[in-house]
């Protein structure tokens, strides 16, 4: 796998996670607190942490084949 895909899958996935993880925190927050907030530090976390160990394992498994 190249460098070109390995970016454009960590890209895809820290964005998908990302959005994700904004809306259901901002869902959390108004829906258990009544407040509408996102935690941003928690979002970008998770989309890095995804981010990084999908794409690692994805490569891994081009790597085996």
């Amino acid at each position: 796998m190249n460098i070109k895909k390995l970016v454009i899958e960590f890209v895809t996935v820290f964005a998908v996670t990302l959005v994700t993880v904004m809306l259901v925190a901002f869902l959390w927050n108004l829906i258990g607190h009544g407040e509408s907030i996102i935690d941003w530090e928690t979002s970008f976390r998770f989309a890095v942490i995804f981010g990084v160990i999908l794409t690692w394992g994805k490569s891994r498994e081009f790597d085996s084949k």
